[in-house]
């Protein structure tokens, strides 16, 4: 690691010291993949150093063939880094001074040139990061829509976003963080959009980050700007769409994008953000309200269903007569709530083997364990029909909600309110739901409030909750963004 002592130091004139610190501090001549091609221009000395996989070979090649050419032909000019400037034929072409950037460079996968007593190299953009193309994501699916969505490669993810949003004031703002790692990260926004306070804070807190590398990413990068601590609600959203990306950004929100990861960083996100999905924005606004009200639904019974049931079972009397049947019909040794803990700890046990397990053999175990697990649990006894009814409608509302991290946190809530009503009945689940919203209420996220438009309260923003407006009926972005332009589209 290079120490902040040498940070400022500037790139040797002499080559062999530039090779003698690459051999003593990068391992050039041990790592297999780093290497230095020795040439001559103009009776000078030029070393370009590279690293094999992430360099394109054939950029390289010919660059080089267009150098030599150009050589003998006898162009020239005052000095061979004049020379070389001015031939080499690849649209990003910068200086390099100083030997922290210039190493920094070599390793993220840039070819730098060196010419012996000059003091400073000439780095060239031929990345070829491997990875894979743009594809629909596997967790944000949708039935009409693209199917492009963000990889690996940061250049890649924000050349998506550059193509659906072609405005002079989108910024991407690259910093390296991470003193082993040095992971390029974009911070993404619109200028006199997004709220240059919230913009200032997230490149501060960014730069802050003092740890060695960034093997988790994203989600390595949200630790530190969030401090999240134990709660369990995710206080930024990811997205792998590119459409979705640009929609926040058009609001006014500021994103990160983070090299290696594809999932962007969506900032700052409310309870509301993670319940949204970009199927309602595909179909009219009356089949978007549907399934949004379908979806609701599927969340509120992930976190309430299983707690109301057992409840009602507790006591019987709190049920009208008409639904007096609502209730466990088969006597059992083990207590409901027991077998209510251990269905919804089979459901997860399921959930974590699906993603363990390779895509051919999924199938065959979600039927094993559907058909014979089920079944035989009712025939032995240990669980009665309905305890499976509840905790299957359940897990089904639990996968309805399209943010991952948010369906987690509800099930986790969701054993909460169990355990509630298991000690104290209807005093645990009032308690306890109110404890519940008390703590949502109380959570910020970069100065938001996580409940908001309900707390605070702003009924037209409710409204767009709850009712999926038409695009042309949407003038002003959302109010809470404190966006330096709030106008969407002209009034007629």
């Amino acid at each position: 690691m290079i120490g902040k002592e040498e940070n400022k130091k500037l790139l040797p004139k002499s080559l062999t010291e530039i090779e003698t610190y690459m051999k003593e501090q990068a391992g050039l001549g041990k790592s297999f993949d780093l290497g230095v091609r020795k040439l001559k221009f103009q009776r000078k000395d030029v070393h370009f150093y590279y690293v094999n996989g992430l360099c394109e070979t054939a950029f390289i090649i010919e660059i080089l063939e267009e150098l030599n050419e150009a050589c003998n032909n006898g162009k020239s000019v005052s000095g061979v880094m004049g020379f070389l400037e001015q031939n080499l034929s690849h649209q990003s072409v910068e200086k390099v001074y100083t030997i922290e950037k210039f190493v920094t460079s070599v390793l993220s996968g840039l070819i730098v040139f060196v010419m012996e007593g000059e003091g400073v190299g000439l780095s060239v953009d031929t990345r070829g990061y491997p990875g894979r193309q743009p594809q629909e994501p596997d967790t944000e699916k949708v039935v009409r829509g693209s199917r492009d969505g963000f990889v690996e490669n940061i250049v890649l993810n924000t050349a998506l976003t550059r193509r659906r949003i072609r405005d002079e004031r989108l910024r991407f703002e690259l910093m390296h963080v991470g003193e082993r790692s040095k992971t390029d990260i974009a911070i993404a926004y619109i200028e006199n959009v997004a709220n240059p306070l919230l913009v200032s804070k997230i490149r501060k807190e960014l730069k802050a980050i003092k740890v060695d590398g960034l093997p988790m990413a994203d989600k390595t990068i949200e630790e530190f700007i969030v401090k999240q601590g134990f709660n369990p609600y995710p206080l930024v959203r990811y997205t792998e769409r590119a459409d979705v990306a640009s929609v926040h950004l058009l609001e006014g929100h500021v994103l990160i994008y983070v090299d290696t990861s594809p999932s962007v960083i969506i900032t700052p996100a409310t309870y509301f953000h993670h319940v949204q999905h970009a199927e309602e924005y595909r179909q009219s606004p009356a089949v978007g309200t549907f399934v949004r009200w379908s979806r609701f639904m599927g969340i509120f019974s992930s976190i309430f269903l299983l707690p109301l049931w057992f409840l009602f079972v507790m006591e019987p009397g709190l049920l009208p007569e008409k639904l007096s049947f609502i209730g466990p019909n088969d006597k059992t040794s083990i207590p409901i709530i027991i077998q209510l803990l251990l269905a919804d700890l089979g459901i997860e046990f399921l959930r974590i083997a699906a993603i363990h397990t390779p895509t051919p053999l999924s199938t065959a175990m979600g039927l094993i364990a559907a058909v014979l697990i089920g079944q035989i649990a009712i025939d032995v006894g240990l669980f009665v029909p309905e305890v499976i009814l509840y905790v299957a409608v359940s897990g089904i509302g639990t996968f309805t909600t399209p943010s991952y991290e948010l369906s987690v946190a509800n099930k986790i809530i969701r054993f909460f309110l169990l355990i509630c009503v298991a000690f104290f009945h209807t005093p645990g689940f009032i308690i306890g739901t109110t404890i519940y919203l008390l703590f949502l209420i109380q959570i910020k996220t970069f100065g938001t409030p996580y409940f908001w438009p309900f707390i605070p309260f702003e009924p037209k923003a409710c409204l767009q909750i709850l009712i999926r407006r038409a695009v042309p009926g949407s003038f002003l972005r959302p109010r809470i963004m404190k966006a330096g332009n709030r106008t969407r589209q002209t009034v007629k």
